[in-house]
């Protein structure tokens, strides 16, 4: 049996390539990207630009375990983020297919407003196994 402490690293280090890969696909820099390894795990990709209907808030891809990727926008205050739409389907969609959502959230179409329940929260094993060869670089850009 894997000890608890080498399957959460493994975890937290697969989350943080995956992340700083769809960050890479969406025109982003590792510096730009941040992962919350929690319950549920989560994960944020600052974005360049601005929505018409926003100009002055900033823009940005959050991801969750139970929802996938959504695009959301900063508030004005220490609210939550208002998220404006998900992409769905699957909670590890690859790097493109987010790049993809972006850029179509960008033009106007965000998304179902509805969030979808893909996963249930925690048991981390499942997403690391899928997560693994991002560590690796063997799914940077596919």
């Amino acid at each position: 049996m894997v000890p608890l402490l080498e399957t959460d690293f493994e975890f937290t280090r697969a989350l943080r390539a995956y992340t700083a890969a769809v960050g890479s696909a969406c025109g982003a820099g590792p510096e730009s990207c941040t992962v919350d390894t929690g319950t549920p795990a989560s994960a944020y990709i600052a974005l360049d630009g601005r929505l018409p209907r926003f100009p002055d808030r900033d823009l940005a891809l959050i991801w969750d375990e139970r929802h996938g990727w959504a695009l959301a926008v900063e508030t004005h205050s220490a609210e939550d983020l208002l998220v404006l739409g998900y992409l769905g389907h699957d909670p590890l969609a690859t790097p493109a297919e987010v790049a993809g959502y972006a850029t179509r959230a960008l033009a106007g179409k965000p998304g179902s407003p509805e969030p979808p329940r893909l996963r249930e929260a925690g048991g981390h094993h499942d997403l690391t196994d899928r997560l693994r060869p991002y560590v690796t670089g063997l799914l940077v850009t596919r």
